[in-house]
């Protein structure tokens, strides 16, 4: 995925002008068909809703103040002119504003589109993995249950993976399980400290403050530690899942993403 603080200030400023300044600003939508769908359409959609929407459904539109668009269906708008509508203009009554009056309709299109790119239905991707042999994998010899909790069963040292489905495509399931550093978000940080007589504690950063850490270790204990009381500190910005690329075999992996991607909530998103 891409990051926001990834693109250079001067490419920023290309993004938005692009956004804001076009030759076209009535925006009414154009017909039921997205006209820009290539790939350079949708990486640029992904880069303005980064900049744009980011603020209140995430940066990777997983949900924050305003919910999750990441959940297969939208409900109040089915067809791409409605999603060109409703970013146009908003949502009457709700926290869902219209976009900013000088944009292109190019530029709406190309949301669209990124939206769409990570939406695609379950029904309409086919995998080639079977559900029910990674379930047991998950389960058994992939000894997942020890980090991750899914519906309330399992471990909290990695993250809940419930609606998984819903967050992550089968792509990037896989490069989870195969890469795993290759995108490590924040919240799962490790820390490791040292106190001033030597002793360590390493842990995942729960929280932190000016003043103190909260980290749980790997056997699930939670620790308070006051800044004051350390000699050094150093923060881990790897994973501390280990990579499945020498473990499992090919049709393993394809077992395992295809258990995850099933991991769906039945509900549309708002």
């Amino acid at each position: 995925m891409f990051r926001l603080q990834g693109i250079s200030a001067s490419r920023v400023a290309l993004i938005v002008s692009v956004f804001w300044i076009g030759s076209s600003a009535n925006l009414t939508a154009q017909g039921g068909d997205n006209p820009h769908t290539s790939l350079e359409d949708v990486e640029t959609g992904q880069r303005l809703f980064q900049i744009h929407c980011s603020r209140c459904h995430g940066i990777d539109a997983e949900g924050d103040d305003g919910p999750s668009l990441r959940r297969g269906r939208f409900r109040r708008a089915q067809s791409d002119a409605g999603l060109f509508r409703v970013i146009s203009d908003g949502i009457a009554d709700t926290g869902m504003p219209p976009i900013f009056r000088r944009r292109t309709d190019e530029s709406v299109w190309q949301v669209v589109a990124y939206l769409r790119s990570i939406n695609q239905r379950p029904e309409d991707i086919s995998l080639p993995g079977d559900v029910e042999a990674g379930r047991s994998l998950y389960t058994g010899a992939g000894r997942c249950a020890t980090c991750h909790m899914i519906s309330g069963v399992g471990s909290l040292l990695g993250p809940d993976l419930t609606f998984v489905g819903e967050r992550r495509s089968p792509d990037e399931l896989r490069a989870d399980l195969l890469e795993p550093d290759h995108e490590v978000a924040p919240r799962w940080w490790s820390v490791r400290v040292t106190y001033i007589d030597g002793r360590t504690i390493e842990g995942i950063r729960m929280n932190e403050d000016t003043y103190s850490y909260r980290l749980i270790d790997a056997d699930e204990n939670l620790w308070s530690i006051a800044k004051r009381d350390l000699r050094e500190s150093q923060r881990i910005e790897t994973s501390t899942m280990p990579s499945y690329d020498d473990e499992l075999t090919v049709s393993e992996v394809d077992n395992l993403v295809a258990y995850l991607f099933s991991l769906r909530t039945r509900e549309s998103a708002p």
